[in-house]
């Protein structure tokens, strides 16, 4: 009879602080090119290279190596963004949770942060189809940050409890 596959013959999980890493970077990637295409297709008039206008020179900004760059920089401050919440808010389970950190999100980025932006208009100027378009990216961004912080918490506590048994 042959031995059944040991426990040490499985790779380690990734710790809760990986996870966490790595859903802030995929999240703040994968939404921010929804957020450039919401921008081509002209479903807003904000595109993501507006991160870069306070801080670099030049007209390269503009173009596709500023849209690249400027995708991988909303990735890393996701990083930041998941922590916070992880450190916040990872206890909590629903839904309205990821769906109110992305209405804050939302808010912090177009009324408090809204000066430093100058390729952003004030809030009250902004079209219809750019508020709608921009709310509903920070809702999904919110919800996918939250889930799976939230999911990968859970999971992680079940373990910890039943091997603790």
């Amino acid at each position: 009879m042959a031995n059944g596959p040991k426990k040490s013959d499985y790779p380690k999980p990734m710790s809760f602080h990986v996870i966490v890493f790595w859903t802030g970077l995929f999240g703040g990637v994968f939404w921010g090119a929804i957020g450039f295409l919401a921008y081509y297709f002209n479903f807003t008039e904000i595109r993501p290279n507006v991160i870069l206008e306070p801080w670099a020179l030049g007209n390269w900004k503009n173009e596709w190596l500023g849209t690249i760059i400027s995708i991988i920089l909303i990735g890393i401050l996701s990083i930041g963004a998941a922590f916070v919440y992880s450190i916040a808010l990872k206890k909590l389970n629903g839904i309205s949770l990821g769906l109110g950190y992305g209405i804050v999100l939302f808010l912090l980025v177009y009324f408090v942060l809204n000066p430093i932006f100058p390729g952003i208009k004030p809030f009250l100027d902004l079209n219809r189809d750019t508020v709608i378009t921009t709310i509903c990216l920070y809702l999904v961004y919110g919800l996918f940050i939250g889930y799976s912080i939230n999911y990968e918490y859970q999971i992680n506590h079940v373990e910890d409890n039943e091997s603790a048994t």
